[in-house]
């Protein structure tokens, strides 16, 4: 899969003409919604030959408009990227949104689609575009006659609610992340750099890799997380701590993450990882004594090795059948 960088105007040398399909959305975690809508493009491109397209859009609209918590994403881009490419998408279109761009008519954006070359859109039933929002998927249908089809993909429901990217936010955002795992349809992962901390945890004898967030991800709910950590190509499991460490500061706002790898003892500073959140433990807490909070440790750290081993039991009898 490539990426193309568009922007404007419409028709501009940078937007590939190219007979297609593209699909069509914002795509933030990508979640289990989002791949039906993808695998319905990848599926009338397979039967019709043609490559198949995503379209997206950095930053995220709502961020431009000044939401709060939409500077940082499920899946910034360069994760966008990865997940995506799995999928076996073609080609990436990543639109630069800004509020020039927020004012391109909703018709004049289903023109700049046909002279791209588009013979088929694939978009979700809540598609919204053009300026205020005014462009739905059934308008696309009918801007798009003579030039595109368009193919509207109904709400993907699991227990009763639409799966979406806010309802992923808001089970990160609860500390929920069996939930949020679900509704991915993956594990939530946060890929980073190892850097220098306090040395503090080898000094206690839980050894920890500092890691600093590649990109702007959205970090889950402070707390102790069972994880698995991808070093050098090979997963470990571990425990991790996602929060501000008050046992041994206070007045700190801004949250690191901090996991310690089982039966792993190698100088990985410098290194990137992918940390895959699998289970969440406990709140994060102020302990009385240093003491205290090395049996609590231990303990997470137990409970963690029971949580993995369940599922890696599981992994191990789905891959045997």
């Amino acid at each position: 899969m490539d990426t193309i960088a568009l922007k404007l105007p419409l028709n501009g040398p940078d937007w590939v003409q190219l007979p297609q399909v593209v699909v069509l959305g914002h795509f933030d975690g990508i979640h289990t919604g989002h791949v039906q809508v993808i695998q319905r493009g990848l599926e009338y491109g397979r039967k019709h030959q043609l490559p198949v397209s995503l379209m997206t859009f950095q930053p995220h609209p709502k961020s431009v408009f000044g939401v709060s918590g939409y500077d940082r994403y499920l899946t910034p881009l360069q994760e966008k990227e990865r997940v995506l490419a799995q999928l076996g998408l073609n080609h990436l279109y990543v639109v630069h949104f800004d509020l020039t761009f927020a004012q391109v008519p909703a018709q004049t954006f289903a023109e700049a689609l046909c002279k791209m070359g588009v013979q088929h859109a694939v978009v979700g039933f809540d598609y919204r575009f053009g300026h205020g929002g005014e462009g739905t998927a059934e308008r696309l249908q009918e801007w798009g006659q003579g030039c595109f089809t368009v193919d509207i993909v109904p709400a993907h429901v699991q227990d009763g609610i639409k799966v979406s990217s806010s309802r992923v936010r808001d089970c990160l955002a609860e500390g929920d992340i069996t939930k949020a795992n679900m509704l991915l349809g993956r594990p939530y992962t946060v890929r980073g750099e190892v850097i220098h901390g306090d040395a503090r945890g080898r000094t206690i004898g839980f050894p920890t890799a500092n890691v600093k967030q590649e990109e702007a991800y959205m970090i889950p709910r402070n707390g102790v997380y069972a994880v698995q950590v991808l070093v050098k190509g090979q997963w470990f499991d571990g425990v991790m701590n996602v929060g501000v460490k008050p046992t041994f500061k206070s007045g700190e706002h801004e949250p690191t993450m901090e996991a310690h790898l089982f039966d792993f003892d190698d100088d990985i500073y410098g290194e990137t990882v992918t940390i895959a959140i699998k289970h969440y433990i406990r709140s994060e807490r102020k302990f009385s004594s240093v003491n205290e909070l090395i049996d609590q440790i231990r303990s997470d750290a137990e409970q963690a090795r029971e949580l993995l081993a369940g599922l890696n039991e599981t992994a191990a009898d789905v891959s045997a059948r």
